[in-house]
């Protein structure tokens, strides 16, 4: 397991559990708790699960800026959490959250309505 890049508050038990990438990082996929929806895709160091946990509000590390972003600070589309779950080989959180507006930078629900690039009916 990759250590962390920066430092973080986060409980020792649960980064133990965390599988890191080699930038510190560990996927985190978004969905709207209480349907499905999936909304985004974001990434999570240390740090910013232990805000997104202790805040209720998700709390991402931007690659491209080199800093913290908690989603809807500056656009109002907030995210309140509801749930964070590790997957099974401890790289990939799924967050599910109360979205606020849009979850996409595009201004669109979700990151996932504008690409289908395979649609197939399903067996009946």
């Amino acid at each position: 397991m990759t250590a962390p890049a920066r430092p973080s508050q986060l409980d020792p038990e649960i980064a133990a559990q965390l599988k890191r990438d080699a930038d510190g990082l560990v996927t985190a996929v978004v969905q709207q708790h209480d349907t499905g929806e999936v909304l985004m895709v974001g990434w999570m160091d240390d740090e910013a699960l232990h805000r997104t946990l202790t805040t209720g509000r998700a709390t991402y590390w931007s690659r491209s800026r080199g800093e913290y972003w908690v989603k809807g600070e500056t656009s109002g589309h907030r995210q309140w959490v509801r749930s964070v779950a590790l997957d099974c080989d401890g790289d990939t959180l799924l967050v599910g959250v109360d979205q606020e507006g849009a979850a996409c930078h595009t201004g669109d629900r979700t990151c996932f309505d504008a690409k289908v690039l395979l649609a197939a009916p399903l067996d009946e």
